[in-house]
C-alpha cells in the first residue's frame, strides 16, 4: 500500500521538528551548566602551591665534572 508524503505532512513535520530541536538544545545547555555547578561545589578550590623541591642532604654521591 503506497502512500505519498503530502506537503501538509512536511509542514507539520517541520512545525514539530524545529521546536523539538530548540527544546533539546535548551535542555542540554541547562543540564550542562547544572553539572558544572555541581562539580565546582564538590571540589573545593585549593590554593595553588609551588612544586616542592626535594631537599638533598648529602651531595657526596655526585661525581665531579671536569672540562
Amino acid at each position: 500500500m503506497g502512500t505519498s508524503l503530502t506537503p501538509e505532512f512536511w509542514e507539520r513535520f517541520v512545525a514539530l521538528l524545529v521546536p523539538a530541536m530548540g527544546l533539546t538544545c535548551v535542555l542540554a545547555a541547562a543540564f550542562d551548566s547544572l553539572a558544572v555547578r555541581l562539580l565546582r561545589r564538590r571540589a573545593p578550590e585549593a590554593p595553588p602551591q609551588a612544586p616542592q623541591r626535594l631537599a638533598r642532604k648529602d651531595h657526596r654521591h655526585r661525581t665531579s665534572v671536569h672540562c
